[in-house]
């Protein structure tokens, strides 16, 4: 079902060039690369990175490349370009759980007294621990994203030759709810991020406040057998509420990372507020609408 027209019918007018899942891919591929030069700025705070601190980073930035190669792929070789790119989503899904056990390993004080080897100030102020599995949620999206759905809303998915899997959910009703999660993963990351100011300036509760609102309403999309087009508009104004807190929040990164005279020091964008942190709520609208769009394959194979 193509939800963005049952929200707008008006939509059906214009032709879009590609469908759901191809848009998810290229989604997918710009945010590999965008992980990797985020994950480099993180690292960067302790001014050199160690040898396994490049991993993420080397990798993120070889996936979207390879992820965009085998969409040019796709043109001429469906199957080849399936195969790999579910490769690079299963490595990112491998990098994603071992970098998230490396942080928590770090946060940990396993010498410590009973009850203080985790404490809510290592969770705050020791490494990120929601940062690196965010490889791995993409690695799920991707290989979700990879393989096609047939018929549309089936839950059936075709794999190599006529190998078919059926799957307990839908793909839209799959991409509700990973969308739910990489929202709470956003969310949360935030709350963390925030907690280090003790939340003393109040505006800092708006980013909480409308990511749960938008990790429930599209929880409840993923959950709902039917969905109407009033949950649709509901939906839509939380993405765009999303959006809008991420420029926002972008906004207010960037000014507070400046001196006083408006200039711009490298030093205090990687240890002051992080500027691309704020983009993930905008990152986290554009998927959640992309959910929206034609699901019906193309004829190419």
């Amino acid at each position: 079902m193509y939800l963005l027209a049952e929200a707008f019918p008006f939509v059906k007018r214009f032709r879009i060039p590609f469908q759901r899942d191809q848009v998810m891919l290229l989604l997918a591929a710009f945010n590999e690369l965008v992980l990797g030069v985020d994950t480099y700025l993180a690292h960067s705070i302790t001014g050199t990175l160690k040898a396994g601190e490049w991993i993420p980073v080397i990798f993120g930035l070889a996936a979207g490349i390879l992820l965009f190669l085998a969409g040019w792929i796709a043109r001429f070789r469906r199957s080849l370009a399936n195969i790999i790119a579910s490769v690079v989503f299963l490595a990112s899904v491998a990098v994603g759980i071992l970098g998230s056990y490396f942080h928590l390993h770090r946060a940990l004080l396993p010498d410590a007294p009973a009850g203080q080897q985790v404490t809510a100030l290592l969770l705050v102020y020791g490494p990120p621990l929601l940062g690196p599995i965010t490889f791995a949620l993409l690695g799920f999206l991707g290989l979700s994203a990879a393989w096609q759905e047939e018929p549309v809303d089936s839950g059936i998915v075709r794999l190599l030759g006529k190998v078919r899997i059926k799957m307990p959910l839908s793909k839209t009703r799959a991409y509700f709810f990973m969308t739910a999660l990489f929202t709470l993963a956003t969310v949360l990351s935030s709350v963390l991020d925030h907690a280090r100011t003790n939340f003393e300036n109040p505006w800092l509760w708006l980013p909480t406040t409308i990511g749960v609102f938008a990790v429930l309403v599209t929880t409840a999309m993923g959950a709902f057998e039917r969905i109407e087009r009033s949950d649709l508009i509901t939906y839509i104004l939380a993405m765009a509420l999303m959006a809008l807190v991420g420029v926002l929040g972008d906004f207010f990164h960037v000014e507070y990372n400046l001196t006083g005279q408006g200039a711009i020091l490298g030093e205090r964008f990687i240890h002051g507020a992080p500027f691309l942190a704020p983009l993930l709520y905008a990152n986290m609208a554009l998927l959640g609408l992309i959910v929206l769009l034609d699901p019906s394959p193309d004829s190419k194979e």
